[in-house]
């Protein structure tokens, strides 16, 4: 293995494994460092008793809340980070989030540039992703420079006859944009549940799109159980000179030319906290946002859904506005399908008959409102543990959003609405720790996601989101990685 590569990047997520694959063709010797290993074929990937009882997945460290109570947070590291267990939908920002947007509870600050430079490099993550979309059905979608590079996944009979129903409510239901094969998806088991790890099977994510694109260049290489514990720089105490890892109890040391972190919002801030780094604005793990969001299951005893993969749709009619002139309170979409396993899991005094039954007459969807950025919710460092300090902001806007929902399911013919808001410690778009500004005073990063304070430091996970609007996050996260490429190319031929 190279000791002195050009580049290392620190993860293999979709920031990650998204920039790698751009500067893959560069020539430049890459370095994929990832704490996590390739999900064995024959893991459990579509057992839900294995992966959410039994925490197949899931990794056993614990974080400290506001109290200094440990919890489990519910994040993965694997090779392809999160994204093997996300819901593959890869929508972007909408033009208006670009911009500064007043919500109830207060105002979603503007990114250092608009909508317009960010246009392309979606367009360019639409194709690397393979994303089935399409652009005429969200009143709300943003211009595109291309359409999408598959039509929509179809709907199956009973969520197309669920989409009707609330058309005739007076929504606008439109087509998710998807990063799903679902022929190949459904024949490696017929099962709906978008939150499934993908083994090479269907599923368009880190691993299967942005990775595997940068490792078919000889000059890209992954290390696998390589957990990154520090940074240092130089006697310049400027550039970033040093990157040191420990894989198999033994500790290596890589002298890169540019470093990259892409270990996801929580890890990359509190790597800069450990090792002291890019923090001279205070604002490394601060601003931490996590979707406001609630899963819901509308019931109908008329209603028979037998559909296998139902996440097709979505309602953006809430988006901008609250559809009477008021601010804007969120996004709805489909769940994957709340198979009676799932359901049971979720609810365990809730006996089995009544699961089947629940699930066999309703959909399921999933809710999301925006998180603001508040400099006092973050993530410290206490006595070498990871601790998240955050208190819901906007939560006016979702519960507007619910009774909205809640009205037109039951205008639909839906009588029944059950829902439940998630609880804070789930991973619901984590974002905005290591943010990029305008202003070394108040971001971590320029425009450009470099370090203000280490010219040859980048991050381009979600911590370097400004905002988190109240859209899936991964798409803006690939996107940005894009555009971050073109200026490390610059740096390297400097």
């Amino acid at each position: 293995m190279q000791t002195t590569p050009d580049i290392v990047i620190v993860g293999s997520g979709m920031g990650g494994a998204t920039l790698a694959a751009a500067l893959a063709p560069s020539g430049a010797r890459i370095t994929v460092l990832e704490r996590g290993h390739r999900r064995a074929p024959d893991a459990p990937a579509r057992d839900p008793w294995r992966i959410y009882t039994n925490s197949a997945f899931r990794s056993r460290e614990t974080w400290l809340d506001e109290r200094d109570r440990p919890f489990e947070p519910g994040n993965y590291y694997n090779v392809g980070g999160n994204s093997k267990l996300y819901g593959a939908v890869l929508i972007r920002y909408r033009e208006e989030d670009f911009d500064d947007v007043e919500h109830y509870d207060g105002v979603s600050p503007a990114w250092p540039f608009r909508y317009a430079e960010m246009a392309p490099w979606y367009d360019a993550a639409e194709q690397l992703y393979n994303v089935r979309g399409d652009v005429e059905s969200d009143a709300t979608e943003p211009p595109h420079g291309s359409p999408y590079p598959f039509p929509p996944v179809p709907d199956e009979p009973a969520i197309k006859s669920a989409r009707e129903r609330l058309e005739k409510a007076g929504v606008r239901p439109f087509s998710l944009p998807l990063g799903v094969d679902i022929d190949r998806w459904l024949a490696a088991g017929e099962t709906g549940w978008d939150g499934y790890p993908d083994q090479r099977c269907g599923k368009m994510d880190a691993e299967t799109c942005g990775l595997a694109a940068a490792l078919g260049h000889d000059n890209v290489e992954l290390v696998s159980g390589a957990r990154v514990t520090g940074l240092k720089v130089g006697t310049d105490n400027r550039r970033v000179s040093e990157v040191v890892y420990e894989r198999d109890g033994v500790e290596h040391v890589l002298r890169p030319r540019v470093v990259a972190l892409c270990a996801g919002a929580v890890q990359s801030a509190a790597l800069l906290l450990g090792s002291g780094l890019a923090n001279s604005s205070d604002y490394v793990g601060r601003c931490f946002m996590n979707h406001n969001a609630t899963a819901a299951i509308a019931i109908d005893p008329r209603f028979r859904n037998d559909a296998v993969y139902q996440k097709t749709f979505g309602v953006n009619d809430w988006y901008l506005s609250d559809g009477n002139g008021g601010k804007p309170l969120g996004n709805v979409q489909l769940l994957g399908r709340v198979t009676p396993d799932i359901l049971k899991i979720q609810v365990p005094g809730l006996p089995m008959m009544a699961a089947r039954w629940i699930s066999g007459h309703a959909i399921d969807l999933y809710l999301i409102s925006e998180d603001l950025p508040d400099p006092q919710n973050r993530i410290v460092l206490k006595d070498g543990d990871i601790q998240l300090i955050w208190r819901r902001t906007n939560m006016a806007a979702h519960e507007k959003l619910l009774e909205r929902t809640k009205k037109t399911l039951k205008a639909a013919g839906f009588p029944f609405v059950l829902s439940r808001l998630f609880d804070g410690r789930v991973p619901s778009h984590q974002c905005g720790t290591v943010r990029l500004g305008a202003d070394p005073e108040t971001s971590v990063l320029d425009p450009q996601c470099r370090s203000w304070d280490h010219p040859n430091l980048f991050v381009t996970d979600a911590g370097a989101l400004p905002t988190s609007a109240a859209v899936n996050p991964a798409l803006t996260v690939a996107a940005l990685s894009l555009r971050t490429a073109e200026t490390i190319r610059q740096e390297l031929a400097q």
